[in-house]
């Protein structure tokens, strides 16, 4: 079987996507592997912030499309970059561990968020990484920033295009653990002071619905506990109906008694936030249910 993997050109997305193939070229050598670098909407503008440019199909479409007409058998993308319906002919595959969950702060001179001087610059492309930071440190000021990984690092350490010297960034842990740029970060900001996007550090893996046997071979990497928590975060992302123009946060965790689910969910500007912390014996919808119940209820207050 031929199999080619369809992939974003940014360091990250090769990285994700080589994962993917080595890992299935080692279970399943018999199968010829091709990755496929394909150019989306949301790489072409680099300018504009992400809440600008629509809906989180910025960083997919072209990609599903190559899925739908045969160009590429799986598509490999960052989880929270998906929206919660896929195309019509279109399915994820079960999904695999996820790396850590958590956002990290790059720091120019501090150590943390608390030895950050007062009125430092921070930047981030995230509503949700921006609420959250202001209501830890009200004082901070929050600029927005665009590009790969690379690129906003090298902004921290040039400063941004307008002359703006900046302290700081947040981005996630997974993306610069999977670069080996793990020495960059300074801090890891705890889950529940920073909730991360749903499904944050987990990847996405797309093919065509009707690839039974391609479905088979991936979901054959999965397990339960990452299905559920992914089920939950994912379940929380729909129920709540949020989009990427909305604060929006989920992390579901394993306890000693079944599962538990931090949620966080607010108003495009920020002035309503609301978070909750949700846990039963089993992934079920009806946890879901009963952490969007308390989100609405908080935010009608």
């Amino acid at each position: 079987m031929k199999i080619r993997i369809g992939t974003r050109g940014s360091k990250l997305a090769l990285a994700q996507a080589n994962y993917v193939l080595e890992k299935l070229k080692e279970r399943f050598p018999e199968n010829d592997y091709e990755l496929v670098v394909i150019q989306t909407t949301g790489d072409l503008d680099q300018n504009r912030p992400l809440d600008a440019l629509g809906s989180k199909g910025i960083f997919t479409d072209e990609i599903e499309k190559a899925l739908l007409s045969g160009e590429i058998q799986l598509a490999v993308h960052s989880m929270k970059d998906m929206p919660d319906t896929l195309k019509d002919g279109l399915i994820f595959a079960d999904p695999w561990d996820r790396e850590d969950a958590r956002d990290v702060l790059v720091l120019n001179d501090a150590e943390s968020l608390e030895d950050l001087p007062k009125g430092a610059n921070i930047a981030t492309g995230s509503k949700r990484r921006s609420y959250q930071l202001l209501a830890l440190r009200p004082d901070i000021n929050i600029f927005p920033i665009r590009g790969n990984i690379d690129t906003r690092i090298r902004k921290l350490r040039e400063g941004l295009p307008d002359g703006t010297k900046l302290d700081g960034i947040v981005l996630a842990a997974a993306g610069l653990k999977r670069l080996g740029l793990e020495s960059e970060i300074s801090q890891y900001i705890n889950i529940s002071d920073m909730i991360p996007a749903p499904a944050q550090g987990t990847l996405a893996i797309e093919l065509k619905a009707d690839n039974e046997e391609l479905l088979k071979m991936v979901n054959s990497f999965s397990d339960e506990v990452i299905r559920n928590i992914t089920y939950l975060e994912r379940g929380f992302l729909k129920k709540i109906g949020g989009d990427c123009h909305l604060p929006i946060g989920a992390y579901a965790s394993v306890t000693d008694t079944g599962y538990e689910l931090r949620a966080l969910f607010g108003t495009e500007d920020g002035s309503k936030m609301a978070t909750t912390l949700v846990s039963g014996e089993k992934a079920t919808e009806e946890l879901i249910d009963k952490a969007v119940r308390d989100i609405k209820r908080q935010l009608e207050e």
